[in-house]
C-alpha cells in the first residue's frame, strides 16, 4: 500500500525548508504520496526586513510552497514536522498551526499515525534536542507513534549523531544543510514512509 505522508514545516532563512524537501524526497523514494507544506508566516514585515535572508526566503517560497491546512493532517497517514529552534522550543509559526488541530485530535483523527521531527538551529547545542522533545509532547497527546532516527543507519552518525531526528547547525550567518545532513533527512523520510505504510495497511 502507498502511504500518504505530510511534510509540514516552518523555515525562516531556508535551512529547514531544504531539510523538508529532502525528507519529502526520502518518503517518495519509499513509494509514499507526499504533500510538502509550509505553515503561515506570522512575523510582521518589518521583522523580516531586518534580516535579508529571512525576507528573501519568504519571497522565494510564498507562492512556491502551499500553506498547510487541517485537511492535510486528516489526509496523511504519517507526519514529518520541521522547525528552527526558538530558545530550545519550536517556532511559534509551527506551534500555531499545531494548536489549530484540536478538532481533529478530539475526533481521534491524529491517533495511531507515525510522526517524526527535524530541526535546525544556529549552533549545534542551540536547543535542537529539546525542540524535538518539546514537539514530542504534542504527539503523546495525539496518541501518535513517534518514529525517531535512532542509531539505525551510519548516516545518523555521519550527520552529527542525533538519534531524535535530523538536525542542522546552520551557524550565523546561516549556511544551508550539507550533503550529509540532506542524506540523513532523506533516510528519515524513507523510514517514516515505511512505518506509515505498515500502520495504514
Amino acid at each position: 500500500m502507498s502511504a500518504h505522508v505530510l511534510v509540514v514545516y516552518y523555515s525562516a532563512t531556508g535551512s529547514v525548508h531544504r531539510l523538508a524537501r529532502a525528507v519529502a524526497e526520502g518518503a517518495e523514494s519509499f513509494g509514499a504520496e507526499v504533500r510538502l507544506r509550509r505553515v503561515a508566516e506570522l512575523a510582521p514585515d518589518e521583522a523580516m526586513a531586518a534580516n535579508p535572508e529571512w525576507a528573501a526566503h519568504h519571497r522565494e517560497t510564498e507562492s512556491a510552497v502551499e500553506v498547510a491546512e487541517l485537511a492535510d493532517l486528516e489526509w496523511a497517514d504519517g507526519y514529518a514536522f520541521g522547525t528552527p529552534t526558538r530558545y530550545g522550543a519550536p517556532a511559534a509559526q509551527l506551534k500555531q498551526f499545531i494548536d489549530t488541530a484540536g478538532s481533529l485530535w478530539q475526533e481521534g483523527k491524529l491517533a495511531d499515525k507515525p510522526v517524526t521531527t527535524f530541526v535546525s538551529s544556529a549552533e549545534r547545542h542551540g536547543g535542537q534536542e529539546s525542540t524535538i522533545l518539546s514537539l514530542n509532547n504534542v504527539f503523546y497527546h495525539w496518541g501518535a507513534v513517534i518514529v525517531p532516527l535512532g542509531y539505525t543507519d551510519d548516516v545518523v552518525y555521519a550527520s552529527g549523531g542525533n538519534p531524535y531526528g535530523t538536525s542542522w547547525p546552520a551557524g550565523f550567518p546561516s549556511t544551508p544543510p550539507d550533503d550529509t545532513a540532506l542524506a540523513c533527512a532523506r533516510f528519515q523520510g524513507a523510514r517514516l514512509a515505511r512505518f506509515a505504510a505498515l500502520l495504514a495497511g
